[in-house]
């Protein structure tokens, strides 16, 4: 299954993956214990000055990594991505840009070459951007799956920083899912994808240091030229609890109507709160909505709330079945995937299911490759 983490994690990196600002602008405020605990850890957190050149990065990186990471200089990136040209953009978040580029040995000796995607931290030099940035070196730096994106290297040079990761062809999930031009995505291709994400997930969860992914949504599974999913975007991921702990304590961050209604509340963080969210997005394949969608009529403008109620009814879950299939889909298999989304959005974090279950569910429901399929990749 890959490289599991190995090796104690210093409690410097840890207060890394820390004390954000909520992104969720209707999360409720942690108990009072909770917030003390939280200003706490972040005063203890900026006591450590965060690598500013790739040696303190590897210097940092020494005790758990891996996998090997090229330290690339600012000015081989302007290389790969042509100067930055605005047509080799393939989109952008909060963080700034990502760039498409070509590495290969004349930009570095020695380099195989290889399509890759730069993402920029443009001008973000603040503390909680630096962090999230280091966060995805030291995680994907010691995890290999896969289901999960491979990080080829780095850039730490004075004020830039900067993430190369593998190309990844097919785009986002979300891209595909809720796109007007492209071709509906068959339901085979929407059951690959359920479970090379959920394998991504398992893995994450039951690494020898278990990893909590926390930003769980279709914007952040990315799909190779085979529709097979991975993980990217590390930047919120968190180390699990560990021995008797039940949870993380932390701020509460990730994307509202993806993230788990006990960590809005208490901002108390378990893999089962990463399971809620992929129950999310196992409805979003379901029906083709996004999971907050304010065009929608108020009772339906977030879906798991108003999707839930319908999952266990043989009847009306087949109402909701994303349209665009045209019908196109085996009828067992949809409601054992409705079932499935029903199960992991349980309010009840406890009842949830493991992600190792949720994969072998999902194998049964898998299909061979059909022409559907390769004329949407062709798309």
């Amino acid at each position: 299954m890959g490289n599991c983490l190995s090796g104690v994690v210093p409690t410097s990196i840890n207060r890394v993956f820390s004390n954000a600002k909520s992104e969720s602008s209707k999360a409720e405020s942690p108990s009072k214990k909770e917030e003390q605990e939280q200003e706490k850890e972040t005063k203890e957190g900026n006591r450590y000055e965060l690598p500013s050149n790739p040696k303190e990065v590897e210097h940092l990186r020494r005790h758990s990594a891996t996998n090997h990471l090229i330290a690339f200089t600012f000015e081989e990136m302007r290389k790969v991505t042509k100067n930055f040209r605005h047509d080799s953009v393939l989109g952008g978040g909060g963080f700034g840009r990502v760039y498409k580029g070509f590495i290969d040995g004349e930009i570095r000796e020695g380099l195989q070459p290889i399509q890759v995607a730069v993402k920029v931290h443009d001008g973000d030099n603040s503390f909680q951007g630096h962090r999230e940035w280091l966060a995805e070196v030291i995680f994907l730096g010691q995890l290999s799956h896969p289901n999960l994106v491979k990080l080829v290297g780095y850039c730490c040079e004075n004020e830039h920083r900067m993430l190369i990761y593998e190309f990844m062809p097919g785009g986002s999930v979300e891209s595909h899912l809720f796109s007007r031009v492209l071709l509906p995505l068959p339901w085979s291709t929407r059951m690959r994808i359920a479970l090379g994400a959920a394998k991504g997930l398992a893995f994450l969860h039951e690494a020898e240091k278990p990893v909590i992914y926390r930003d769980f949504k279709t914007s952040n599974i990315l799909l190779d030229e085979d529709f097979n999913a991975k993980l990217s975007d590390f930047g919120l991921a968190k180390a699990g609890p560990v021995g008797d702990k039940s949870h993380v304590s932390t701020r509460i961050m990730g994307t509202y109507g993806y993230a788990a209604p006990e960590y809005i509340m208490t901002g108390h963080l378990t893999a089962m709160s990463d399971v809620y969210s992929y129950g999310v997005v196992l409805l979003e394949l379901l029906t083709g909505r996004k999971s907050l969608d304010k065009s929608r009529p108020v009772r339906e403008q977030t879906l798991a709330d108003w999707a839930v109620p319908l999952l266990p009814q043989k009847k009306k879950v087949l109402g909701i079945v994303d349209p665009r299939l045209d019908g196109d889909y085996p009828v067992k298999a949809v409601h054992k995937t409705a079932m499935l989304a029903y199960h992991c959005l349980n309010r009840n974090p406890k009842a949830r299911p493991l992600m190792r279950d949720i994969v072998a569910s999902l194998e049964p429901l898998q299909a061979p490759p059909t022409t559907e399929v390769l004329k949407t990749a062709e798309a």
